[in-house]
């Protein structure tokens, strides 16, 4: 098996009424249950956006520099993701596809390199 991060950017999504959130939430977590229940979800979490950063680290002379928050430069926050082990690209693609649907904004599938077989 082979583990990959389904992620979505909070910027992708657009304003919606809270109504439509709970709705939103339902789909998702129904969806998360069903992976848990495939056996395929490892971790998932929807509920970040820029409010849920902690700090910010960089290395400054070869020591961390903690800073509030996130960069205000930075534009895109990971607004959610799951984590699955699915047998390859195809099965990620399937579930991420349901998250897509379910959610109605886009993902993004990552590979993490070093899982499954070579």
């Amino acid at each position: 098996m082979t583990e990959y991060l389904i992620a979505f950017n909070d910027e992708w999504v657009p304003p919606h009424t809270a109504e439509q959130l709970r709705a939103k939430a339902t789909a998702g977590r129904a969806l998360m249950e069903e992976m848990r229940a495939e056996g395929v979800l490892i971790f998932s979490n929807g509920a970040l956006d820029r409010s849920t950063a902690v700090c910010s680290v960089e290395s400054v002379d070869g020591k961390p520099v903690f800073t509030d928050g996130p960069y205000v430069e930075s534009k895109e926050h990971l607004g959610g993701f799951a984590v699955v082990d699915v047998p390859d690209d195809e099965a990620a693609r399937y579930w991420a596809g349901r998250l897509a649907t379910a959610l109605d904004w886009p993902q993004e599938i990552h590979r993490f390199p070093g899982t499954g077989e070579k």
